[in-house]
């Protein structure tokens, strides 16, 4: 996979709320959202992610820099979460820059770092629920 395609990859399974994709695409030792550890950054999105309703991750305007065995990417995203239950007449969105850092080992690229620098939001944060 091309780190483009990681990071989309990533969107997707945010998406789906297919945590186990995320093994194929951070490393073991992956730090991001203030954690460290795959399983940590896992346990993080899936606070916010979880117990939602739908989500769609839109990425965009891709800048990759490729040095040997190691990337950096910085992409534009606008993610839309719609409220569950009583709260699906909610939305929330936010927009901002998804600044991942990129090692390539033996099955491919995989984010070893994370960064979302969120500029705008808009609607209820309420609707991010643990699941």
């Amino acid at each position: 996979m091309s780190v483009v395609e990681v990071v989309v990859g990533v969107a997707a399974a945010f998406d789906r709320r297919d945590w186990a994709a995320l093994d194929e695409l951070f490393a073991d030792d992956a730090t991001g959202y203030g954690v460290s550890g795959r399983d940590e950054v896992v346990r993080f999105v899936r606070r916010f992610l979880g117990g939602c309703g739908p989500s769609q991750h839109l990425l965009g305007n891709h800048q990759v820099e490729v040095d040997g065995d190691r990337a950096r990417s910085v992409c534009k995203a606008r993610v839309l979460h719609v409220g569950a239950g009583e709260r699906s007449h909610l939305t929330y969105e936010c927009f901002g820059d998804y600044r991942d850092e990129l090692v390539r080992g033996g099955s491919g690229w995989m984010i070893s770092g994370r960064e979302f620098d969120v500029t705008i939001t808009l609607g209820d944060p309420s609707v991010l629920r643990p699941g």
